[in-house]
């Protein structure tokens, strides 16, 4: 725990503590008397102030120790420097009060606990406002021991209105940036959910295809049954040994099924959202397209259109299959090109969904074949081609929804590709 605390300080509260101890003394220079010519005002204390607020694992003490005696040191160097005063002694004398108002502030911030109240802009103001009036209160007083400095009350009413403003300065600034690492936050948690929106797309797509599987695992282990029962009493060595392949065959069912189990338990775990608005989700597949044609190196621009009135839609379903052929479009074309996704309402109850791109489209010998299992026409640098199921998984599934899937070559380049599927499978019921 020693160690991990010492690492983030070293990587971000020894940052800010650098940053610190030069801008506290910086902004201290823009100042003004109000009340002497040894108490100044400046931007030294709200600038302390926000840097406090920012350190997470470093007492205030310390930073104030620091701050304070960097102060003085660049007030001295300034004033020796400039001619004003010759004597090291004297000009450390005159600075000296500004060391206690900082190490004052940093205490009183200690042991107050300010960090608590991080979220609480009101009582932070307030706390900030009533320290930086004890600080000034602090070097007034030493500035008396060494000057006789005598305060009248019209000028504390002018240090609390200057305390004032500074708070307000302060928590203007600190509001910004936690507004701003929300908002950081919140594209960072959006990219994770669409990361694993897509994880959870492509295990369903995994759960369709491994569910015909189990089908044709039922339906061998049927038949080799039935052939065992045929051949049982004629030939003993044969009908054994399709006996233990039946058997052999149930075991890889059994095992499929259990792998099905844990693949649909994951995919309707509670911690995703099954069901999305179709403006989302159309917007979050251009947003995954748009990155995969980055990654490629292509210029893609995306384009979409919605028609109609549209409830939430089952997010898995959707993604598996429009951003198939999304992504298939994206890989069709070359290094430039345009996609577009339509949404469209239609009457009896069904919904349609379509894809264009300006490719080369699908050549008219090819037809149909395109929805064959294994067939592909994308190859890599290498020569070595796809896997050749991306279509034949959509038609798939829109099958087993009761729609249907075709395709039109546009005349001037590209393709269509166009589902129809009946609402019903696609919304939550009721």
């Amino acid at each position: 725990m020693i160690t991990i605390k010492l690492e983030y300080f070293l990587k971000k509260d020894g940052y800010i503590l650098a940053l610190m101890l030069i801008t506290v003394p910086l902004a201290g220079e823009l100042k003004f008397y109000p009340l002497n010519e040894e108490f100044r005002i400046s931007f030294g204390a709200p600038a302390f102030f926000f840097f406090l607020l920012l350190l997470r694992h470093v007492p205030a003490v310390l930073p104030g120790l620091l701050t304070g005696t960097a102060v003085v040191a660049f007030r001295v160097f300034l004033e020796l420097y400039g001619g004003e005063h010759a004597e090291l002694i004297s000009v450390l004398s005159d600075q000296s009060s500004s060391f206690f108002f900082y190490f004052t502030y940093a205490c009183l911030f200690y042991f107050l606990k300010v960090k608590r109240f991080r979220d609480r802009p009101f009582m932070l103001g307030f706390i900030g406002f009533m320290i930086e009036i004890a600080s000034d209160c602090i070097e007034l007083a030493v500035q008396f021991f060494i000057y006789g400095t005598v305060v009248t009350p019209e000028k504390i009413t002018d240090i609390a209105v200057i305390s004032i403003s500074h708070t307000f300065i302060v928590l203007s600034f600190f509001n910004v940036m936690k507004l701003y690492e929300a908002q950081s936050r919140e594209k960072q948690t959006r990219r994770q959910n669409e990361h694993m929106l897509m994880i959870v797309s492509n295990l369903y797509e995994e759960t369709v295809q491994l569910k015909k599987t189990l089908k044709t695992t039922e339906h061998v282990t049927n038949e080799s049954y039935q052939l065992y029962r045929e051949l049982n009493g004629k030939d003993e060595l044969l009908s054994s040994r399709i006996l233990r392949l039946a058997g052999e065959i149930h075991e890889v069912k059994k095992d499929n099924q259990r792998i099905f189990a844990g693949l649909s338990k994951l995919i309707s775990n509670e911690s995703f959202r099954d069901y999305m608005n179709a403006a989302d989700l159309i917007q979050l597949v251009i947003r995954m397209n748009e990155k995969y044609a980055e990654s490629m190196g292509k210029d893609i621009a995306f384009h979409h259109s919605i028609e109609g009135k549209h409830t939430d839609y089952h997010v898995f379903i959707i993604l598996s299959i429009i951003n198939n052929l999304t992504a298939n479009a994206v890989e069709a074309m070359g290094g430039k090109g345009m996609v577009v996704l339509r949404l469209r309402e239609l009457k009896g109850g069904m919904v349609e969904f379509q894809v264009e791109d300006n490719g080369p489209g699908i050549p008219e010998k090819i037809g149909e074949i395109v929805f064959d299992p294994g067939f592909t026409s994308k190859y890599d640098e290498f020569g070595t081609p796809s896997t050749g199921i991306g279509l034949s998984y959509v038609k798939e599934i829109v099958t087993d929804l009761d729609g249907d899937i075709r395709f039109q070559n546009k005349q001037n380049g590209g393709v269509v590709f166009t589902i129809r599927l009946p609402a019903r499978h696609l919304i939550q019921k009721g």
